[in-house]
């Protein structure tokens, strides 16, 4: 009697023993786990603009309003010399470069030296020079004596008179030769073989066409130096044909330059091209900018914006709505059976209070998810 009760105790001492090795404390780290939202699980289905989410209420969404704006149209371009603004400077006589004073892109005076050029152009100018001369001095001589013998009655009237026609047509040759000293940049009382050139206006030296040594033609392309005045520029952008009908004559224009991000230059068509590229379908669109502080170079960069004279009611949504993905801009919006549906549009200007403009793809009223780069994570992370 005494073994049965022995063993049985024993029997209960060990199931005691496994009943408490079995059980275990739950962890921290464990209870709140248990209690933790679910992660959302997205299903790609086999359209990949729907997106299919298991609670799509962890997106939460955001309605597209109306405001009113002006319609907008930015153009691109680059800064280009005013060509009504630009003084050729051509050599005034043929010879050789012996020396350049200034250099492609320097600014210049007007009356500031820009080369000399050796010419025999200025030795034979020189030459006809002395000789009118003398032969002026030879014909007044001749005249004067004329004038002597006919006050005596030596000689007829007509004699008297071809030596006053001999006499001015001397003094025309020296004129004449003179002016033609003056022309090629040679004094008449400092003769020399060498010409020296200045710049006719102040402004920028933006083409450069001699070196030193080298030849030039009288008069003559290519001129060996062009100076422009940098005062005012043109801002040429390429226009699409089909948005051309919302540019005009005289129109305002904003000019945003690469270089100086926050700086806005106004400017104003002054050309619209008649001939349109037939290969892009755009037309030049030419904008006069006034240039202060000389802030343009020629070859800028630079966005054109034209806003049109009457607002028009668009569309927008805050702008972590959209998402910006191969070169598109799209938006994501609730569809049936827990879904949603990436949806193209065609996103304009930042607007204040994080808001962005949707010009096309999207109409007031309809719902987005107010942030899209949550929702594409989530979506890349599957």
């Amino acid at each position: 009697m005494n073994r049965l009760f022995a063993f049985e105790l024993v029997i209960c001492v060990g199931l005691g023993l496994l009943i408490t090795g079995c059980q275990r404390t739950v962890t921290a780290e464990e209870a709140s786990a248990a209690t933790a939202p679910l992660a959302p699980t997205v299903v790609a289905g086999f359209d990949a603009t729907n997106i299919q989410v298991d609670h799509p209420e962890q997106f939460p969404l955001a309605i597209a309003t109306e405001h009113m704006a002006p319609p907008e149209l930015n153009v691109t371009g680059s800064v280009s010399p005013d060509v009504s603004r630009q003084v050729p400077v051509p050599s005034l006589a043929t010879g050789r470069v012996m020396e350049i004073d200034a250099r492609l892109g320097d600014e210049v005076t007007k009356g500031q030296l820009l080369f000399k050029v050796r010419s025999t152009d200025i030795a034979g100018a020189y030459s006809d020079y002395r000789k009118a001369v003398k032969n002026e001095q030879l014909a007044k001589v001749q005249l004067n004596r004329s004038q002597i013998l006919f006050d005596k009655g030596a000689i007829a009237k007509s004699t008297l008179e071809v030596a006053q026609n001999a006499e001015d047509n001397a003094v025309v040759d020296v004129e004449t030769t003179s002016e033609h000293l003056h022309v090629l940049g040679a004094d008449p009382d400092h003769p020399s073989g060498i010409v020296e050139v200045s710049a006719p206006i102040s402004g920028v030296v933006t083409d450069q066409q001699i070196t030193n040594q080298s030849g030039v033609q009288a008069l003559s392309a290519p001129n060996p130096f062009t100076i422009s005045d940098m005062s005012y520029v043109w801002v040429v952008c390429d226009v699409y044909e089909n948005d051309l009908a919302g540019i005009h004559m005289g129109d305002s224009a904003e000019i945003r330059l690469n270089a100086y991000p926050g700086r806005v230059l106004k400017g104003r068509v002054s050309n619209i091209s008649a001939i349109l590229d037939p290969n892009l379908r755009t037309a030049k669109v030419r904008i006069e900018v006034p240039n202060e502080a000389m802030a343009m170079r020629i070859g800028m960069f630079a966005t054109a914006t034209f806003r049109g004279q009457r607002e028009q009611m668009h569309t927008e949504v805050p702008a972590a709505a959209i998402i910006h993905l191969h070169d598109r801009d799209w938006v994501f919006v609730p569809a049936p059976q827990k879904t949603f549906r990436r949806m193209e549009i065609h996103s304009g200007a930042l607007l204040p209070n994080q808001m962005e403009e949707v010009i096309s793809g999207l109409k007031a009223g309809q719902h987005v998810v107010s942030n899209a780069l949550v929702l594409e994570n989530t979506v890349e992370s599957q």
